[in-house]
C-alpha cells in the first residue's frame, strides 16, 4: 500500500492572503495567526501577499483572480461573520464557504478557509487567538499542507 502524506513546509511556496475588512478587529487576528504559521514553517515573507477584500461574500473574487494569476501555490481566506437578527448571516457564511470550495477545484490552487461563523462577537474572539486557537494560523497550515501534498503528487506521478 503507497500512503502520501505531506509536510508543513512553507519554505518554497507562495502564498496569498485574502482578509476581509469587515469585522476587522476579529480579522487582524487572524491575518496574524496566518502570518505567523506561514513564518513559523519556514515561509519567506517576500512570497507572501496580503489582500484585504471589503468582506467575507467579496473575498472569493479576490481568491479567483489570484488563482488564475497562477502567481501562487495556495490561498489562505479570512474573515467573520457574526450572527446578528436576520438571516443575512447564512447567505453570507454560505456563499462565502461555496466560493472557496467552487475556486479551490476549479482552479487547482488549495484555499485554506478561515471565515469564522460565529454567534457573537467573543466567540469569534475566543477563535481569532483567544481560548480556542487561532483558526486564521490553522487555515494556513491546511493551505500550505495541500500545497506540499500537490506538489508532491505532481512530482510522484500518482
Amino acid at each position: 500500500m503507497a500512503e502520501i502524506t505531506a509536510k508543513l513546509d512553507a519554505s518554497w511556496v507562495r502564498l496569498a492572503i485574502v482578509a476581509s475588512r469587515f469585522n476587522e478587529l476579529v480579522v487582524k487576528r487572524l491575518v496574524d495567526g496566518a502570518m505567523e504559521a506561514f513564518s513559523r514553517r519556514g515561509g519567506d515573507p517576500a512570497r507572501l501577499t496580503l489582500v484585504w477584500a471589503p468582506g467575507a461574500f467579496e473575498a472569493p473574487l479576490a481568491v479567483a483572480r489570484l488563482a488564475q494569476s497562477g502567481r501562487y501555490d495556495a490561498i489562505v481566506t479570512l474573515g467573520a461573520v457574526i450572527r446578528g437578527e436576520t438571516p443575512h448571516f447564512d447567505f453570507v457564511a454560505g456563499e462565502a464557504a461555496r466560493g472557496a470550495m467552487d475556486l479551490m477545484l476549479r482552479h487547482g490552487v488549495p484555499v485554506g478557509f478561515g471565515v469564522l461563523t460565529c454567534d457573537t462577537l467573543d466567540q469569534a474572539m475566543d477563535r481569532a487567538g483567544g481560548r480556542h486557537g487561532n483558526k486564521g494560523a490553522e487555515a494556513a497550515d491546511a493551505a500550505i499542507e495541500m500545497a506540499n501534498l500537490l506538489r508532491h503528487l505532481k512530482t510522484d506521478g500518482r
